[in-house]
């Protein structure tokens, strides 16, 4: 593994975006503890906070904060070496693919570790980041694959549609009844799934994409507020201000004043 460079507990301001059309070079591992936008086939998509992203070699990047927030992570600028890659693949972890963890402190102690082995001079260093490479490959892919059935690959890629949805188009009314429809599965078992998949609610990951979705509208639009709670699939506008507040700390009228450049 060859480390080109590394980054723990970055923090950065609102206007914080990341354009390279051709990529860095090398691959990027990227651990999210804010929400982020990315742009992926063209779209651009919310991702959550507490998620894994790894960009392979030469795909374009794009990412940035959402609007009017700071923008969170912790990353590394890498190559494979020999079969590396090969026995990366083999774990069946995606690229490119939002990857949202329960656990994201031990993934970001593995990642402050490799940090202080690339800038020291020690006499295991490479060995000992390609064993903190290995951990966190190691426990990602138990996370999506461990315990599964047999149909456990087209099940998670399954679940993850239906997030991505709920992602790409907030304002579309869903349920527990409609995505249990969707994946041809019970209620309890497809809560249970996208929690254990994703480590969030289904409800709540729904709320959290309404909310995301309305705070980007208050900062980058003048559209009302009735509007963007409409725009934003909540059933009322008055639903809208009292799960905003819940959520923000604040009103919605007040997080657009306070965030107006």
């Amino acid at each position: 593994m060859i480390i080109n460079n590394v980054g723990y507990d970055h923090k950065h301001d609102a206007d914080f975006i990341i354009e390279r059309p051709n990529g860095h070079g090398d691959c990027l591992f990227l651990l999210l503890k804010t929400d982020s936008i990315f742009t992926l086939g063209g779209e651009d998509i919310i991702v959550p906070k507490n998620s894994i992203f790894i960009y392979p070699l030469g795909m374009p990047q794009y990412y940035r904060a959402v609007p009017m927030s700071t923008f969170e992570n912790d990353w590394i600028h890498f190559l494979f070496e020999g079969d590396e890659e090969e026995q990366f693949l083999k774990r069946r972890i995606p690229y490119a693919t939002p990857i949202t963890m329960n656990n994201i402190e031990f993934y970001s102690f593995c990642i402050k570790m490799i940090a202080e082995e690339n800038s020291g001079k020690h006499l295991y260093g490479k060995e000992t980041i390609q064993h903190y490479f290995n951990i966190m490959f190691n426990k990602i892919s138990e996370y999506l694959h461990e315990n599964e059935s047999i149909d456990s690959s087209s099940q998670y890629e399954m679940m993850l549609t239906i997030r991505n949805k709920i992602y790409s188009s907030p304002e579309v009314p869903r349920s527990i009844d409609w995505v249990a429809h969707e994946t041809s599965m019970s209620r309890s078992s497809f809560q249970h799934l996208y929690k254990r998949y994703f480590g969030v609610t289904f409800i709540q990951d729904l709320l959290n994409s309404r909310i995301s979705f309305a705070k980007m509208l208050l900062v980058t639009t003048d559209l009302s507020i009735s509007d963007i709670s409409a725009k934003s699939g909540f059933r009322s506008y008055e639903h809208f201000a009292r799960i905003f507040r819940r959520e923000c700390g604040m009103s919605a009228v007040d997080y657009r004043n306070s965030n107006k450049k």
